[in-house]
């Protein structure tokens, strides 16, 4: 005798309750499965760099895998790839941390959920401009939190304004978090508004989270790391993810006050431990050999078709100044960017990202971390689905 189904009595998380999974991911693994199916698809939908991860590193992951390697290392990470992530702190931001200050993570992303479940108690507040990138809510929420959101503006470049984030901080705000470059919008925040973000943040004892995770690729502005000036309340989260075609390594790192490190350690000693630690040794050749000045040209090249072409198409689009990420008004195309990139996905093999996924509804996210022969595939592919629709 075969049994009915009847409703489960067991119950998710209620810090779950609508949240879905990143919407990135969900684009680019339909895209993908596109793919597989035959279909050519012109796919500006993960923000990652298209570019082999360099030789030398490869070569140093072979050699710690030959070396024996291969065990678990300390949580925050092997002492050589701490020193050397102090030591380019120093050298490239201006922040004077020493190695004891420094954890090493599984990727960027870990690294942020670490910092927000160490200082972030139920109810509290976190300040994200927006647009935004869309894990940043979703890990404030998982921690108990509540997003707060302070707009920015294409028609001001997506500069953050400082005295609207101070408006917004309430005795209940425990931490600012900004990504210059900003993803989605490529915005490079103007060093001056940064400080006064900071300065009002020592203010109040208010962490200020600096997310630096693109600061290499910059085309026409200046960055600027707010813990030169306020290692008090700065921490700043970084990885090699993005500037060396690293995104599978999964290594990202962070500095802070040294209680804020201690803690994060201690969580990651309760969730994944170490990260890689092959992956940490190929990290340590990244940080310690050339730069990777050729891929700024190359992101340049490529921005300038991306943007020039959605803006010839009637989609306007500020001009980023870093990242690698376009943010166009898709408004002219359907009101809801949800069903914008539905259209482009099915009738122009095209795919992007709705705004709001990161808090820009209207709008659509074009990563052109990709060749500029597919950028100009999929920007004529468009410009073709839009005339026979009229």
């Amino acid at each position: 005798m075969v049994k009915t189904m009847t409703p489960s009595r067991l119950k998710l998380a209620a810090r779950l309750q609508g949240m879905g999974a990143s919407k990135t991911l969900e684009i680019t693994a339909r895209a993908k499965a596109l793919v597989a199916k035959g279909y050519d698809v012109a796919i500006f939908a993960a923000g990652e760099p298209d570019f082999d991860t360099p030789e030398h590193i490869c070569q140093a992951a072979i050699a710690a895998i030959k070396a024996g390697h291969t065990r678990y290392t300390a949580v925050a990470g092997i002492p050589e790839l701490r020193e050397a992530i102090a030591r380019k702190f120093k050298l490239e931001n201006g922040i004077d941390c020493d190695p004891g200050r420094v954890i090493v993570t599984t990727g960027g992303k870990q690294a942020i959920y670490n910092l927000l479940m160490a200082i972030v108690d139920p109810g509290d507040e976190v300040i994200i401009p927006a647009p935004y990138w869309n894990s940043y809510p979703a890990e404030v929420k998982l921690a108990g939190g509540i997003p707060v959101f302070v707009s920015t503006w294409p028609e001001g470049g997506y500069q953050i304004n400082p005295q609207a984030i101070e408006k917004a901080m309430t005795p209940r705000t425990k931490a600012v978090i900004l990504c210059s470059p900003c993803n989605p919008t490529g915005a490079v925040y103007e060093p001056k508004d940064i400080d006064a973000v900071a300065q009002a943040c020592s203010d109040r004892g208010i962490y200020l989270v600096s997310d630096e995770i693109y600061e290499y690729i910059v085309y026409d502005a200046q960055v600027s790391s707010p813990a030169r000036r306020f290692p008090d309340v700065s921490v700043t989260l970084n990885a090699v993810s993005k500037t060396y075609a690293m995104t599978g390594w999964r290594i990202g790192y962070a500095t802070g006050p040294q209680e804020v490190i201690d803690a994060m350690a201690a969580i990651q000693s309760q969730s994944t431990s170490n990260a890689t630690s092959i992956a940490q040794y190929a990290a340590l050749a990244a940080l310690t050999g050339p730069p990777m000045e050729q891929a700024r040209q190359i992101f340049r090249e490529r921005r300038d078709l991306m943007v020039g072409g959605l803006n010839d198409l009637g989609l306007k689009t500020p001009l980023p100044q870093g990242a690698f990420y376009a943010l166009a008004d898709t408004r002219s195309i359907d009101p809801s960017d949800v069903n914008a990139a539905q259209f482009l996905l099915s009738e122009a093999k095209v795919a992007a990202i709705p705004g709001s996924a990161f808090g820009a509804p209207g709008y659509m996210r074009f990563s052109y971390a990709t060749d500029t022969t597919t950028i100009a595939r999929g920007l004529e592919r468009m410009r073709e689905a839009l005339r026979k629709r009229g």
